[in-house]
């Protein structure tokens, strides 16, 4: 006869209480109410995101795409010729993404990265996010415009603008008169944004040797913080007085001139500094140095010779206008003829219709404000 022992029952039900797993798990579920044509309307999934993965009783992935008051827009990876009205959905919790490897070179794939060459599944270990933030840090934007027209109370208002974001930011004065470098230094210290600055500066009368080294010299500083993972900002302020110290080093070294008495490298000079600005890669700690040079203009000429260098290796301009800027508009922002090659990609949706909206109104102002003018 078996004897029961009621002390070891005990510690075998203690142990297996304290082993009981009390996790829950959360999912959110939705119904189909409608399919067809690629589409399908969920009622339910309260807390799904916009591009979500959503994946069907049959095991169909799906995409969200439109989140409505009373359901949600999915369009289907696939035909969905099982579902049916009624049967449940589930959210991921994940955005699409595709496999990625070496093994892909030479292949055929779908959008969904699978093979449909006929020769083989393709391994791969690890995965990418299909769609991802475009780098908004990284990019050159030439500040640029005549004489007293706010160029650098926009560079300053950017590194203002910077505190709290941890970001690094390094300001260098070229060629600049003393007392226009002790005001933006005084400005920087009154708001509390010289902790995270550094400003290199060389003024009117300092050496072109020095004016020449000096926009080197931020760079080598923003790239310092670059590469341990830091984010930098760097206002050249202006490559121009770098271009002419350089004219007058070479000139007096009696190399060939060119147009307007530069050297015929003086491209190569602006060049190899601002293409320094990038985002790095994972392996270099993802730092980034964002480059702001500002450039002046005669008369409003962006022709000249080096404005439309400096316009060529940058992602875009925004240029000041001296009419504007006397018309009491400030900042004096010319948005008819200020660019960006990035530009809207880099921006969230909200900021992206908004702004180009207000860009629009803007214009259209303008053009009636000079119509009339021509009229009366």
């Amino acid at each position: 006869m078996v004897t029961i022992r009621a002390d070891e029952i005990s510690n075998i039900i203690r142990e297996r209480i304290e082993q009981y797993n009390t996790e829950v798990k959360i999912v959110n579920t939705g119904t189909v109410l409608q399919v067809g044509d690629g589409i399908a309307r969920i009622y339910g999934l309260d807390e799904v995101m916009a591009g979500e993965l959503v994946e069907f009783e049959e095991g169909t992935i799906g995409i969200a795409l439109n989140l409505e008051s009373n359901n949600v827009g999915v369009v289907l990876m696939g035909d969905g010729l099982m579902i049916q009205e009624g049967s449940s959905v589930k959210a991921t919790g994940r955005i699409a993404q595709i496999p990625v490897s070496e093994s892909y070179l030479g292949r055929v794939i779908n959008a969904l990265a699978k093979p449909i060459d006929g020769r083989g599944e393709i391994s791969a270990s690890e995965s990418r996010l299909i769609e991802s933030p475009a780098p908004g840090r990284g990019q050159r934007e030439l500040i640029i415009g005549d004489r007293q027209t706010g160029k650098t109370a926009v560079a300053t208002d950017t590194i203002l603008n910077q505190q709290g974001q941890n970001v690094i930011c390094v300001y260098v004065a070229i060629g600049q008169k003393a007392s226009s470098v002790a005001q933006v230094v005084t400005t920087l210290q009154e708001r509390g944004a010289m902790e995270y600055t550094i400003v290199v500066a060389e003024t009117a009368d300092s050496p072109a040797t020095l004016q020449y080294l000096a926009p080197y010299t931020g760079a080598a500083l923003a790239e310092y913080f670059m590469y341990r993972e830091r984010h930098t900002l760097i206002i050249y302020d202006d490559p121009s007085k770098q271009a002419q110290a350089y004219r007058q080093m070479s000139l007096l070294l009696r190399r060939p001139p060119g147009r307007e008495a530069y050297p015929g490298d003086v491209f190569y000079l602006h060049s190899r500094l601002l293409e320094r600005a990038a985002k790095s890669s994972s392996h270099l700690g993802e730092g980034s140095m964002t480059a702001l040079p500002i450039v002046e203009t005669q008369s409003g000429d962006v022709s000249a010779y080096i404005p439309t260098n400096v316009i060529s290796i940058t992602d875009g301009q925004i240029f000041l206008s001296g009419d504007l800027f006397n018309a009491g508009i400030r900042p004096a922002i010319n948005v008819g003829i200020s660019v960006s090659r990035v530009g809207s990609a880099a921006q969230i949706k909200a900021m992206k219709t908004s702004s180009w909206q207000i860009k629009i109104g803007i214009g259209a102002i303008r053009g009636i404000r000079s119509f009339c003018t021509i009229c009366f």
